[in-house]
């Protein structure tokens, strides 16, 4: 059951550590979109973008050298996203890897689809890396089964106010919206903004007495 007994019209979920393995972006998507970014067809059109993020007029060496620092730090900036979904959308078509997605998300997100809850993604990564991750899984495309994506730009992951703006666009109360995550700073700002709230503890002890109700994974989510 949900932590509060609310009835649920549409689940929030998160990513990496809850529907798909950190492993997965770790060891596979940041390493590949590192050693493929450099590529002149895929960087140039975005060279001004990343000179303006970084705030100086760098030469394409120093973009290149700024893109690679920005992957090992993790950073969310925009042209840093918006080329990591090319390079990666060139892997996923080559088939040099295939997006994943634990059985137990799988099952549980169609079975909550032909419930007529409505499903949507809220990730870091840009709405284009996560339809490309959910289009090419090892259950084929997965696509169909949310109704729509979200990214940055509706506010950080740890802001409530993002959480506001997703009850907003998808015109739903913030009551009735279950947010689905492994972090805990993500899931306080989703109950700050009146979100339901689910902990996924993939890893390690469960705890009783932690701030938001935990599971380890989806099948132990009813709704």
């Amino acid at each position: 059951m949900t932590a509060s007994g609310q009835k649920v019209q549409a689940i929030v979920t998160d990513i990496e550590g809850t529907t798909s393995s950190l492993s997965f972006v770790k060891e596979v998507l940041f390493p590949y979109a590192r050693a493929h970014i450099a590529e002149e067809g895929t960087i140039v059109p975005l060279l001004n973008d990343v000179r303006m993020a970084a705030g100086e007029d760098l030469s394409l060496e120093g973009v290149i050298a700024q893109l690679e620092q920005w992957i090992d730090e993790d950073k969310k900036i925009t042209p840093l996203k918006t080329l990591q979904g090319m390079v990666w959308e060139q892997g996923y078509r080559q088939g040099d890897f295939t997006g994943h997605i634990y059985a137990d998300a799988r099952d549980k997100l169609a079975q909550w689809q032909q419930q007529g809850i409505r499903l949507y993604v809220y990730s870091s990564g840009s709405v284009y890396a996560q339809k490309l991750l959910f289009g090419h899984t090892q259950y084929g495309d997965l696509n169909p089964l949310f109704s729509g994506y979200f990214d940055t730009r509706v506010g950080t992951k740890v802001e409530a106010d993002a959480y506001r703006h997703i009850a907003q666009a998808i015109d739903c109360p913030a009551g009735d919206i279950l947010f689905l995550s492994d972090i805990e700073a993500e899931l306080d700002a989703a109950r700050a903004a009146g979100m339901q709230t689910l902990w996924l503890v993939r890893d390690g002890a469960l705890d009783a007495q932690a701030a938001h109700r935990q599971v380890r994974d989806f099948s132990a989510i009813t709704v």
